[in-house]
This record gives C-alpha cells, structure tokens and sequence, in this order.
C-alpha cells in the first residue's frame, strides 16, 4: 500500500523533498539495533526538521504553517532525546 503524499502546503517543506527524508531516517531510527546507529540518524532528522522549526517564511495565520511548526517542532524533540540516549550506551 503506498504513503499518502504530504497534507501540509508548504513550498520549503515540498521543494526540500523533507517529508520524504524525515520518513526516510524515522524508519531508519526504527529499524536500528544499536543506540549509537539510532542518535546518528538523529542527528540527521534533527538538521532536517530544523529548517522547518525555524522557517523564514512563518506565517502564524496559516494553518499549514502553523501544523508544520508543531510537528516539526515535535520530531525536534524526539531526535533530541534519541541524541542524548547515546551516552547511556552500555
């Protein structure tokens, strides 16, 4: 079955193929066995979704903007963490 295509109109987040790479190096963060290789991708999502958290192009009153804001803002902090687990590697 395939993926639906991005819901959120944004010029940056289509014109970057970002969607794609985010959903790219999520699964690679899922299929990782070693903490080291999850913070890794991590940090790749992390620059990834960065542009888009602090997007020059904002615009509070849309909602597409508004959207893409939280849920990047979101996989920010999950890429955070997963960075963070890698001194906890025993």
């Amino acid at each position: 079955m395939a993926e639906p295509g991005p819901q959120i109109k944004c010029p940056l987040f289509l014109k970057s193929k970002g969607e794609w790479t985010i959903k790219q190096l999520t699964r690679d963060i899922n299929e990782a066995k070693v903490v080291s290789d999850k913070a890794e991708r991590a940090e790749e999502l992390e620059n990834e979704v960065e542009m888009l958290v602090f997007c020059e192009k904002y615009d509070r009153e849309n909602e597409d903007c508004k959207n893409c804001k939280i849920i990047s803002t979101l996989r920010k902090q999950a890429a955070e963490l997963l960075i963070r687990t890698r001194g906890l590697e025993g």
